[in-house]
Parts: structure tokens; C-alpha cells; sequence
């Protein structure tokens, strides 16, 4: 039994407490007449913030650390003889519980508010709220081809990276060109499963093992790439999309987030071959273990977190007014936040557990129908909420490719003797 590589379990756990604390930061609460007012978060001064984007910029580890994760899951199941449709169905089964809540969640509240009150703000709230699926939806495409991926690594090597590489310097070239920052949503498949590909490499050895200068030089020319890419190339100068910066480098994604994944790699095999986290106490592992089983739901469930803390505070400010500054401050925000998310999000977790449909021991093809449908209907919600009225066609389409996606993973998982969760 291959022994857990606590440092990528880390890197991930920290990704997302990385994610959702600035989420926390990314707008202030304003008291304007004894009222809240909620604004984007404009930092200054630009060089600095600019500057700290790129270090607190994470989302690429993520993706690294999933590329390890799956690479290590599909050696096992392939040592087992496991068909494609029992990996798709053991993997997108887990989603099943925190997609079904999340969506039915934001469809009621939505929808109520679209034909109680007013249609266009509750679309526009919807689809807002939805914008946090964008990376479950490209995390189900990585996922559905994580197997070709992995052997095209062990029979291709670097070559595959190339390939993601070349395509998106074409989308960035020709976004720069036309002046369109919205073909850059093409790199979400190019980008991404690049990140996830370096994850697959860095199982296989890369960074962390062989001679030291090759991840100290690909850090340092990580790090020379991206003011290249920022002073040289037009670039945006900050990873981290801000108030008064509304076009970064993270979301669409450019070629500046493959410079900081590779730098990002290398620096975990540093860090890795330093011994960094090679072992921990016990109690310590069951919690980074906890951590990681509930990554997706505090992901998912953030938002609400952010917003019940920061009403919480609002309402406490209003009994001390002389501290309004300090508890409605982004830093006492993200502290409530986060006691919101420990008292809260284990208990949704329980919730999306007892949704998880059983997996069998051998899942039919109709499990790969059943991915397709629920990777459309999530890409379909993302860009178009949760809102069921006539005015949003497409978002209906993505709520019933969602749902009849679960269903029938539900049923095609299920198929042959069912396992213990």
C-alpha cells in the first residue's frame, strides 16, 4: 500500500483555506446612515497588492495536487482490472451529494425571489452564486479524461504539456489581438488540465526526485517568466481579479497561470525533498484527512458563510457602535467566517454523505451517459444560475441535464454487488 503524501494532502487543505479567506477579502462592509452597504475591496497601492496576487495565487496547486491524486487512483484501479465506467462512477458519485444540496438550495431560493420580487435582480443574484461551479465543471471534464491523460504522460512525457501550452498562447494572442478577454474562457481546457498535468508528472517522479537543479532552475524561471509575460507582453499585473482590477490573469485564465503552476510544482518537490510534512502526529492527519473529505463542501458553501458572518457582525456593531470599524472590518469577517464554516459545514457534509449513491462492483457503460449529462448540466448552471422562469430557457436545460445526470449515475453506479461507503 502506497503511504499518503501528506504534503500534497497540505497543498490542497491550504488551497482552499487560501481561496475561501480572500473570498473574504474581496469586498468590504460600508455603514452608510446606520445601514450596510457591501463594496468591491480596491487595495492600494496597486504594486504591492499586484505583487502579493502572486504569491497567495493557488488555484494551480490545486490542480497539481488533483493531478497526483488521480494519477495515483487510476494506477490502483487499473491493478485491479476496474473498467472506465467503475472509475467514472466511483469519482463523480461523491459529487452527487454536495451538487444535488448546493443546486437545490440555490434553484428554491432563486426561483422564490425571481417570482415574488424582482426577476432580473434574482437572475442576476443566481448567476452570480452560480459562478462557484465553474470549477466543478472543469474539474468534471479533468476528471473524465484523467485516464487518457495519464497515458499519454507515461508514453508521451513532456510532450502532451507542449501541445496545452502552444494552444493557449494561441487563445491569449488572439484574445490580445481582438481585445476580447472572453476568448480566454477556451483556456479553462487548456489551462487547467495543463496544472493537472504537471500533478500527474510530479506523481511519476518529476521535481521531487533526480538531481536538485532541475526544480530550483524551472522555480527560478518561473519567477522570471511572469514579469516577462507582465512588463514585456501586456499581461495583466495582478493574478487576482480586485475592485478596481476586473481583468487579472486567473479567471479567464492566461499562460501566466501555467508560469506559476511549473513554478509552483517545482517548489512542492523542494519541499518535498526537504522532508517538509513527510510525517505527522496523528491527530494532525485525521484533521488535514477531514479537511480534504469536506474541500469540496466548504468550497460550495463559502459564500453563505461569508454572508452570514458578515450580517452577524452588522448586527452586533449596531449594540456597539463605537466598534462598527473593527467588527465589520475584512479581517473580523474572515475570522467569523471561518468559526461559521466549523460549526456549519460538517453537518452539510453529513447530509451530502447520506446522498452519495452506493457504488457497485460493476457500474454499466450507461455511468458514462450519466457523466456527460451531469458535466453539461453543471457547465449549464454555471453559466446561467439556478433560476427557474421563463426568461431563463437555459437555465432550466442545465437543471434537468443535472438532475437526470444524478439519477441515472445513481442507477448505473449501483449495478453488480454494492460495497461498503
Amino acid at each position: 500500500m502506497t503511504a499518503r503524501n501528506h504534503l500534497i494532502d497540505l497543498a490542497r487543505a491550504m488551497s482552499v483555506v487560501v481561496v475561501v479567506t480572500f473570498h473574504c477579502l474581496l469586498y468590504q462592509i460600508v455603514v452608510v446612515d446606520g445601514l450596510p452597504r457591501v463594496v468591491p475591496w480596491a487595495p492600494q497601492p496597486h504594486a504591492a497588492w499586484w505583487t502579493a496576487s502572486w504569491i497567495v495565487m493557488i488555484i494551480p496547486l490545486f490542480f497539481i495536487a488533483g493531478g497526483f491524486a488521480h494519477a495515483l487512483v487510476i494506477d490502483r484501479m487499473r491493478a485491479q482490472g476496474r473498467s472506465y465506467s467503475y472509475y467514472l462512477a466511483a469519482r463523480a458519485r461523491r459529487l452527487v451529494g454536495p451538487l444535488l444540496l448546493f443546486a437545490g438550495f440555490a434553484t428554491v431560493l432563486s426561483t422564490a425571489g425571481a417570482w415574488l420580487f424582482a426577476a432580473s435582480d434574482a437572475v442576476a443574484l443566481s448567476v452570480q452564486f452560480a459562478q462557484l461551479l465553474w470549477f466543478v465543471a472543469v474539474y468534471l471534464v479533468i476528471v473524465g479524461i484523467a485516464p487518457l491523460m495519464v497515458d499519454l504522460h507515461d508514453r508521451r512525457g513532456v510532450w502532451p504539456m507542449l501541445g496545452l501550452t502552444a494552444v493557449a498562447v494561441a487563445i491569449d494572442a488572439a484574445s490580445f489581438a481582438s481585445g476580447d478577454p472572453q476568448l480566454r474562457f477556451w483556456n479553462l481546457l487548456t489551462v487547467w488540465p495543463l496544472c493537472h498535468q504537471l500533478g500527474i508528472a510530479y506523481h511519476r517522479g518529476w521535481f521531487r526526485r533526480g538531481p536538485v537543479w532541475v526544480p530550483v532552475a524551472v522555480l527560478v524561471a518561473a519567477a522570471g517568466a511572469i514579469p516577462v509575460l507582465v512588463f514585456g507582453l501586456g499581461y495583466p499585473a495582478s493574478a487576482i481579479g480586485l475592485g478596481d482590477i476586473p481583468v487579472a490573469n486567473v479567471l479567464p485564465p492566461t499562460v501566466a497561470m501555467i508560469a506559476l503552476a511549473c513554478g509552483q510544482a517545482a517548489a512542492l518537490g523542494l519541499l518535498e525533498r526537504a522532508g517538509v510534512a513527510r510525517t505527522l502526529p496523528a491527530r494532525v492527519e485525521r484533521g488535514l484527512g477531514v479537511a480534504n473529505a469536506l474541500a469540496v463542501t466548504t468550497y460550495l458553501w463559502h459564500i453563505p458563510c461569508i454572508v452570514i458572518a458578515g450580517g452577524a457582525l452588522f448586527g452586533v456593531s449596531r449594540l456597539a457602535p463605537g466598534l462598527t470599524g473593527v467588527l465589520v472590518s475584512q479581517a473580523a469577517v474572515a475570522v467569523v467566517t471561518w468559526v461559521v464554516i466549523v460549526a456549519v459545514v460538517p453537518l452539510i457534509g453529513r447530509l451530502e454523505y447520506a446522498l452519495i449513491p452506493p457504488l457497485g462492483t460493476s457500474p454499466g457503460r450507461g455511468a458514462i451517459g450519466a457523466y456527460l449529462l451531469l458535466t453539461a448540466g453543471t457547465g449549464l448552471v454555471w453559466l446561467n444560475g439556478t433560476v427557474l422562469h421563463p426568461s431563463r430557457p437555459w437555465s432550466l436545460a442545465g437543471l434537468v441535464l443535472l438532475a437526470a445526470g444524478m439519477a441515472w449515475l445513481a442507477r448505473a453506479a449501483r449495478t453488480g454487488s454494492v460495497s461498503r461507503r
